[in-house]
């Protein structure tokens, strides 16, 4: 079965694409499909705890990416640059992952055979 990489680079404002994202991880996983989660640019947004979706009429995101643990969604990295640009350090999101630098970021995704970009 081929592997599958999704990159959230939006923000969880003005669009849905966070939520498709965790849908097509959500349903990939049950499937036993190798999945990872990259979250850079302003998709940090969609995992910082500062965020309040309810704001906008979306759910709450933590309870959303809560769903990632129940369905073993456990490789989750997050861009160093990007996280250094706005501010953020891993105890500013809701859910676990690993800080990766440039290089390491496009070595983790050339070990994906698909790659969807949010």
């Amino acid at each position: 079965m081929k592997s599958l990489a999704i990159i959230n680079k939006s923000a969880p404002f003005g669009n849905i694409d966070y939520r498709e994202s965790l849908d097509i991880a959500l349903a990939n996983a049950s499937y036993d499909r190798p999945i990872a989660l990259f979250f850079s640019d302003d998709g940090l947004f969609q995992i910082s705890q500062a965020t309040d979706g309810t704001l906008t009429g979306n759910k709450e995101l933590s309870k959303t990416f809560g769903l990632l643990e129940m369905y073993d969604v456990e490789d989750i990295f997050f861009c160093q640059d990007s996280m250094l640009a706005r501010g953020l350090s891993d105890s500013d999101l809701i859910i676990e992952g690993q800080c990766l630098t440039a290089s390491q970021w496009f070595a983790k995704l050339q070990q994906f055979d698909q790659i969807i970009t949010f």
